[in-house]
């Protein structure tokens, strides 16, 4: 595909698939990254149980559905961060500066909770229209086993629809979108295989079902990134700075230039797992 199709489908559908942007190999080290990580050998993760030596591998992954920032503690999760099969087409469709604020780590064993529909626009507020997350599976995601489900086009009229609170069982504890022009009907699977990745708009509503596989992970490596222009207004700004210049500095460089180099970075987030919604929800 050219840059020029690749551009114009993303566009068109507010997402695309790179096949096979990771070799085996690459996939490999990350899945082994992730042990490493669910067992606390690379450092602390705020809200996961410690794992006894005894613990078999399976005994510890099945503990998480997902930890958040795990770029933060794993060298080998930065570089697929930084990884040139992704982030030359993130130059495409966001321009030549592009930064990162956030990675997450699905693991989501059979039985584990999917997401409600909902758009990361609503999370992370770019505000700008170059949000984009670049979903990197691990293992083949299929149907059976939980994959992404997409609304195509939902991204077009940039709306960020309100969100509410739910109790659907399928879902783990973040809100769902609603009230938006569409239904199940109109959406789409996006199964893939190990290796491949997603890349979708940041206003593209997007959920995913319950792994009900009878056995195995649905494990994938999400990143957020975003154009390097713009403010990135995500957390509190310090006192005496107004909201219209709040600026996250949480982020990784990963293309280009960052203009605003000159306000330096700062630590904000630390790795963290995600309520699965087993034994009630965080809030």
């Amino acid at each position: 595909m050219t840059n020029i199709e690749l551009k114009n489908r993303y566009q068109h559908d507010g997402f695309l698939v790179l096949p096979d942007a990771f070799s085996p190999h690459e996939v490999g080290e990350l899945v082994e990254e992730t042990v490493r990580i669910c067992r606390g050998e690379l450092g602390d993760v705020q809200g996961a149980l410690p794992a006894d030596p005894a613990d078999t591998d399976d005994d510890v992954l099945r503990r998480f559905l997902c930890v958040h920032y795990p770029h933060k503690l794993s060298g080998v999760m930065l570089a697929a961060m930084r990884h040139p099969a992704i982030v030359s087409p993130l130059t495409t469709v966001i321009g030549p500066n592009v930064k990162a604020m956030q990675s997450m780590l699905f693991v989501k064993s059979e039985g584990e909770p999917g997401q409600a529909w909902h758009q990361d626009e609503m999370f992370i507020p770019t505000r700008d229209r170059s949000l984009t997350a670049v979903w990197l599976a691990l293992d083949d995601a299929t149907i059976e086993n939980g994959c992404l489900w997409v609304l195509p086009g939902s991204h077009r009229s940039g709306v960020v629809y309100p969100n509410r609170e739910h109790d659907d069982p399928r879902y783990d504890c973040t809100v769902e979108s609603y009230a938006f022009p569409y239904d199940d009907s109109d959406a789409v699977p996006v199964e893939v295989t190990a290796g491949s990745a997603v890349v979708f708009n940041g206003y593209l509503l997007h959920k995913s079902l319950p792994n009900t596989a009878r056995s195995g992970y649905r494990r994938a490596l999400v990143n957020h990134y975003m154009s390097a222009e713009s403010l990135l207004p995500w957390s509190a700004p310090p006192a005496g700075t107004p909201v219209a210049q709040a600026d996250h500095r949480d982020i990784v460089l990963v293309a280009g230039a960052d203009p605003y180099a000159y306000k330096g970075l700062r630590e904000v987030r630390r790795p963290r797992i995600r309520p699965n919604r087993a034994g009630g929800c965080d809030r």
